[in-house]
């Protein structure tokens, strides 16, 4: 079930975002996750969040600012479900475009995004990572009225 972040999240979503961060990112050095935890736990109540649940128990979440999807995370124990999708497919309901930024060196992410109709727009070097990264872009295409997901690869 997907529903929006409330306060009593706040744990579950943090340890699943230090943890993912980790495991997603072993090319950025542990404690840079570390050093800004605290400043994203501050952020979070400030952003658009879907949590996914399943039997009251957080298994991932998506954070969106405006336009931009922070970032999704799913636990590991529940990666590979489609809970990624689901989130993300919710966020299309949502909005008209969606852009992220993801690592080069995270195959994985670019894969995923590039599947559900993400094309890379332009490319950067994270500031403070001093990593490769690209931005990638969504939007929905209007045909006739309708609103219909966009498939570019």
């Amino acid at each position: 079930m997907i529903r929006k972040f409330n306060n009593n999240d706040i744990d579950s979503i943090m340890k699943i975002w230090k943890n993912e961060n980790i495991k997603a990112h072993k090319f950025i050095a542990k404690e840079y996750w570390e050093n800004n935890y605290e400043y994203v736990r501050k952020l979070i109540p400030t952003s658009e969040i879907y949590v996914y649940t399943n039997k009251n128990k957080i298994e991932g979440f998506i954070g969106i600012n405006k336009n931009y999807i922070e970032g999704i995370f799913i636990n590991t124990d529940s990666q590979n479900r489609g809970i990624g999708t689901t989130l993300l497919n919710k966020a299309k309901e949502e909005k008209e475009k969606l852009e992220l930024s993801v690592y080069e060196k995270n195959k994985k992410a670019i894969k995923f995004y590039k599947k559900n109709g993400f094309i890379i727009t332009k490319e950067n070097i994270d500031k403070e990572t001093n990593e490769k990264e690209y931005i990638m872009l969504w939007e929905k295409i209007r045909t006739g009225g309708k609103n219909v997901i966009n498939k570019c690869k």
